[in-house]
């Protein structure tokens, strides 16, 4: 299939994404001006006004693609006549990948770094974390088939992401341990998936 060709103006607005995505790393985000912004992508300064209002907007424009790269990752759905440990395990492997990448800590820590009070912010954060992902689906269906007893999807699911992020996530964000090696992530993988299946396996 043929990449559709970008304007100039979907150009610039991947050239601003990318400055901000380097110079807040490099800066922080409090000590990057847009002036400083514009000259990194390349543009005026009007030009990042055009596409960005503020910076808390590029923030959460950094951290919404990454979310969506995430979602849009190919997973394997729920197979009804396959063991369930496996299954959840891998689904569970793929996110701590992701958690754990050099990209997602990065964004992360700018997000809590700068927009942690914000309530605003806040509120766009928890539409993001809500949308549907993989893990979601997986529980859903493996609950309708009657293979897993889970009352409330909602919280079975914050309860297995909960389990990932301490001890996969908040420990990098604070710098308290390394990124894990692959044998050490499908270890945790299999851990937190013993731990939800003996809670809510039928």
């Amino acid at each position: 299939m043929t990449q559709e060709k970008q304007t100039r103006s979907q150009i610039k607005r991947a050239a601003i994404i990318e400055a901000a995505r380097t110079t807040f790393k490099a800066l922080g985000v409090t000590a990057t001006s847009m002036d400083k912004l514009a000259e990194e992508a390349g543009v005026s300064k009007r030009t990042v006004y055009n596409h960005f209002a503020t910076k808390e907007a590029l923030v959460m424009t950094l951290m919404t693609d990454l979310w969506k790269k995430a979602l849009s990752h190919p997973s394997e759905p729920y197979h009804p006549n396959k063991p369930l440990a496996p299954q959840l395990q891998q689904l569970v492997r793929d996110d701590i990948e992701h958690i754990q990448s050099e990209e997602h800590i990065e964004v992360s820590r700018m997000v809590i770094g700068h927009l942690f009070y914000a309530s605003e912010m806040q509120k766009e954060i928890k539409k993001i974390i809500k949308e549907e992902n993989a893990i979601s689906r997986w529980i859903k269906a493996a609950n309708k088939d009657g293979r897993i007893n889970v009352d409330d999807i909602e919280q079975a699911q914050d309860q297995v992401h909960s389990l990932i992020k301490g001890q996969c996530f908040w420990p990098l964000i604070f710098q308290m341990n390394e990124p894990f090696t692959d044998k050490e992530k499908d270890q945790h993988a299999a851990e937190i998936v013993k731990v939800f299946l003996c809670r809510y396996q039928t």
